[in-house]
């Protein structure tokens, strides 16, 4: 399980490109926010898949729904970015994102819930055949799935220090919001 886990949660995917762009727009410590967000938003998507894994694997159409609406999600937050201003001190504070954007992103997220749909499907029973051992799995995959967004808002912010003048500022805004554009093409490829 963790051989799956730890590889998935800290390669680029929508929550970890969001948690660089905003910690390279915001800083570290006004992500943390956001990625609060996006852990109660994994553990409730976790439990939620958890408690319809074999309804969700039967049914792949309302997968494949929830997989395009967080596509255009996901594009709408890559345009955001890669359009967004050089970090101003005026227009900082009216652009974070907050624990209702990591949330949201999470329902969205149709990586999110194939990730936790072959969690809870292959295996299910690490822990136990009953619903303790899913809990088990979705804290353990919560916690890895954090120190992935801690890196990546940390690597973020690390670039905000590095490239702090307006025109870099730019470019990585469009860096990272066509990366995050990327990774909404990658899931909905065949």
């Amino acid at each position: 399980m963790l051989i799956f886990t730890l590889p998935v949660s800290l390669l680029p995917g929508p929550n970890n490109l969001l948690s660089a762009a905003h910690g390279s727009r915001h800083g570290f410590k006004k992500s943390l926010p956001l990625i609060s967000g996006m852990v109660i938003g994994w553990l409730l998507l976790g439990i939620l898949v958890a408690c319809g894994a074999l309804f969700i694997k039967d049914n792949p159409d309302l997968l494949d729904f929830l997989t395009y609406i967080g596509v255009v999600y996901i594009v709408y937050l890559s345009y955001q970015i890669a359009t967004a201003s050089p970090i101003n001190e005026r227009n900082i504070s009216d652009e974070e994102l907050g624990i209702k954007t990591g949330v949201v992103l999470q329902i969205v997220n149709g990586k999110a819930f194939i990730h936790l749909l072959i969690l809870m499907t292959t295996f299910g029973t690490v822990f136990g055949l009953g619903w303790g051992g899913k809990v088990i799995i979705v804290v353990l995959n919560v916690g890895i799935k954090l120190l992935g967004w801690f890196c990546w808002a940390s690597f973020g912010s690390a670039l905000k220090e590095l490239f702090s003048d307006s025109k870099s500022g730019v470019l990585i805004n469009r860096i990272l919001g066509f990366s995050l554009f990327c990774v909404a093409i990658w899931i909905v490829k065949p």
